[in-house]
């Protein structure tokens, strides 16, 4: 077995239908989609078609989908331009578990002279909706919180959040990055003004993402010099990208329901076999309230880092947390905000699946782990110690 990639929530295969539909994009048909030709047009017309796809995935409208580089380049964009266009309104409100894309620009803000407020989260990684209700006011310009969380999976209660929201005149965004592709959504049906996705987290090539924006609502462009995306997002398209990310949502919809179930029955087999082995272990998160494909867990004593290291000598693939975050040696800030111990914390790992996965890596996995965890208590100084 060469590889067991258990590392999906940081970035996904392309799959084989996306990187064909790809292919020709590259050296056959690379007419810039803005030119007025007709060999340009046939581009064009395949960047409209990808729009309409994601539109059927989210259940908006095709004019309501801005592409864009990344689900990073989303968040900045719904954020900053959010604050670029209310004149007086100037409290954020977000949480302590947000993605750095969303906390970093939202604290830069703060030093500009907004008001940032951090709801917290409960030891399950919970929204405290009773602080987030007592902070909605007037003075509330957006609020940005995850519809799912990239390290434990916990699901947050987003539609709730955006009828609160809209009740006080702000604007809502979610960073649905985690969420496409893998729960249901209706965005026509929905109070979210905002939500940010990205190609590389559902089976389409890394460097595009989308914002969608709901009709009606007061954006900033973020990056000026072209016509292009209505205005707001100026520069030629990311083509083959575009056209890949449209084939990954088409077919993100049609698998979505069965492929959860299947993905979800393999990360019970591998957590609950890993629990059973390895003592002082659990899950991180609200284990009823979360993405089917992640699972979270604490081993006590000793370092995820050490736990990863010895994983990849086996090609078994996983994280302790946010790849973005990766080569810090501080502890997850959302197993921090979630009061995780420290000798915990510091020993979690993420294990992301996807449809690719196969039963025979769980069971892989489940040979191998238990031996790394023990052999590294036994070196750990600090085992029995509390």
């Amino acid at each position: 077995m060469d590889v067991v990639y258990f590392d999906n929530n940081a970035t996904t295969k392309v799959s084989e239908e996306v990187f064909s539909e790809m292919k020709p994009y590259f050296s056959e048909l690379y007419g810039n989609p803005s030119s007025i030709h007709t060999f340009g047009g046939e581009v064009s017309h395949k960047v409209q078609e990808a729009r309409q796809r994601i539109a059927d995935l989210l259940g908006c409208e095709a004019s309501e989908i801005l592409f864009t580089g990344c689900g990073t380049e989303s968040d900045n964009m719904a954020i900053d331009g959010v604050l670029a266009s209310q004149a007086k309104r100037r409290k954020i409100i977000t949480s302590r578990v947000e993605h750095p894309a969303v906390l970093q620009v939202c604290r830069e803000l703060e030093k500009h002279g907004c008001h940032l407020v951090e709801i917290g989260v409960d030891r399950k990684g919970r929204l405290d909706m009773e602080q987030l209700e007592e902070e909605l006011d007037e003075e509330t310009a957006i609020v940005s919180i995850m519809y799912a969380n990239n390290e434990t999976g916990v699901i947050f209660p987003v539609e709730r959040i955006a009828e609160l929201t809209r009740k006080v005149g702000a604007v809502f965004h979610t960073d649905g990055v985690q969420a496409v592709g893998k729960i249901p959504l209706n965005l026509r049906e929905s109070k979210i003004d905002l939500l940010s996705l990205s190609g590389h987290k559902l089976h389409a090539a890394k460097g595009v993402g989308v914002l969608y924006i709901r009709k009606g609502t007061r954006l900033k462009p973020f990056i000026l010099g072209g016509h292009q995306e209505g205005g707001r997002r100026a520069g030629t398209e990311n083509v083959a990208g575009i056209i890949g990310l449209g084939k990954a949502a088409e077919l993100a919809k049609e698998k979505m329901e069965d492929e959860n179930a299947r993905v979800r029955g393999l990360r019970d087999k591998l957590e609950k076999a890993i629990l059973g082995s390895c003592p002082d272990s659990w899950v991180n998160g609200d284990v009823e309230n979360r993405l089917g494909n992640t699972s979270n867990i604490s081993f006590e004593y000793i370092e995820g880092e050490a736990i990863l290291l010895m994983l990849d000598k086996y090609g078994i693939c996983a994280s302790s947390g946010s790849a973005c975050a990766s080569g810090s040696l501080e502890p997850s800030h959302v197993l921090r905000a979630m009061g995780i111990p420290f000798t915990a914390a510091h020993g979690s790992i993420r294990f992301s699946l996807s449809r690719y996965n196969t039963e025979q890596e769980v069971d892989f996995t489940i040979e191998k782990l238990p031996g790394i965890v023990k052999k590294l208590r036994e070196l750990s100084p600090f085992v029995g110690k509390k």
